[in-house]
């Protein structure tokens, strides 16, 4: 069978749950499987670095402990941003990252984790599951030998942490940010001067003053990683992350080595990790920016001026990467499209729906 048809094959596997798993099959195999899965991510992330604790716990349940995936903290055993490499070579089975931390090795990975200006997780899951993103994306990740899964979404993340307020696009010149992928990008086009830095490293370098600024994820990672001690300044909304979609990538040889059950055991796990990430997400934010308020931190919008100038900088860099590269342009024309159309529905419908009770709770 051609890899082509292994992915596709793959990409339609139901997501199973645990009652519906064939026990006495699972019982009778002699199968046993162990995995190591590196992490992009510290520890002191429960939410981050949970997921993939709690995909690899759901993997040993729904197995009867047959099939056992360690994961490791970001650096443990391979570097935070080397995962996709490690999982390539087969130095480890399988690593559980975010694609856009790989832009240096194809820029349309960003499409699986997610674009400034782009789509909500309910979007792109159904952008994944019903809109060719998921076809699309294993095409990119194949090239890499390895497959890929939906594991986790972050929701939609704040704009960062400032040392000063940013009032004005000149307030952004020059400025030292933390901040990856493609957002990295955008703040250059705004002449500030993005940094790609493991989470882990970021509370020193704003510490010791080597960074200005960070946009990492939300209020409650934020927290546990103490961005309120050494800056005061909080920006919303997250425009340029609505959300961040983390995937486990497996590699190749190994997922095909799996027997058939353990394949669909992967999907329903990863499929599993992905809801319970973000609903830990949208439940916990909320307590930890009241939290962070209380303590002296100093909530602010960003201006229309700058989000306009935001939206504005990322649309001229996806044109450019269009312009290099016929497969780039083909994904950006059709995760437009679907995008478009979902911010057409929800301006309809449920999107209309919130904004009348963000000011009318009752």
């Amino acid at each position: 069978m051609k890899r082509r048809d292994i992915l596709l094959r793959s990409a339609t596997l139901p997501v199973v749950a645990a009652s519906a798993l064939a026990t006495p099959a699972l019982a009778q195999s002699s199968t046993k499987v162990r995995w190591r899965m590196p992490t992009s991510f510290p520890t002191g992330l429960a939410t981050l670095y949970g997921g993939a604790t709690f995909l690899a716990e759901r993997v040993a349940a729904l197995t009867d402990g047959a099939f056992e995936i360690t994961p490791y903290a970001g650096g443990e055993i391979v570097p935070p941003l080397g995962v996709l490499e490690a999982a390539q070579n087969g130095t480890v089975e399988a690593g559980f990252t975010a694609g856009f931390y790989y832009l240096g090795k194809n820029p349309a990975l960003m499409f699986d984790t997610g674009v400034p200006f782009g789509m909500s997780p309910r979007q792109h899951n159904a952008w994944i599951s019903q809109g060719g993103g998921l076809e699309m994306m294993r095409e990119l990740y194949a090239e890499f030998n390895v497959i890929n899964f939906a594991a986790g979404n972050s929701g939609a993340q704040m704009g960062g942490w400032y040392r000063k307020p940013i009032d004005t696009l000149e307030d952004i010149k020059g400025l030292r940010i933390r901040a990856a992928g493609l957002v990295g990008s955008v703040f250059a086009e705004l002449g500030a001067v993005p940094q790609s830095i493991p989470g882990s490293d970021l509370y020193p370098a704003m510490e010791r003053g080597a960074l200005d600024a960070v946009e990492f994820v939300g209020p409650y990672d934020d927290e546990r990683l103490g961005f309120q001690k050494v800056a005061k300044y909080y920006y919303a909304p997250g425009v340029l992350e609505l959300g961040a979609s983390i995937c486990l990538i497996a590699n190749m040889d190994a997922y095909n080595e799996l027997p058939e059950t353990f394949k669909q055991v992967l999907q329903a796990a990863s499929a599993e990790a992905n809801t319970e990430m973000l609903a830990r997400y949208d439940s916990l934010n909320i307590e930890a920016l009241r939290r962070l308020i209380g303590s002296g931190v100093e909530l602010r919008s960003w201006s229309e001026e700058i989000m306009l100038a935001m939206q504005a900088a990322t649309q001229k860099l996806l044109d450019e990467e269009a312009s290099k590269d016929a497969r780039f342009k083909d994904i950006h024309d059709k995760w437009k499209a679907f995008r478009d159309d979902q911010i057409l529905w929800s301006s309809v419908n449920d999107g209309a729906a919130q904004t009348f009770l963000a000011g009318n709770r009752g």
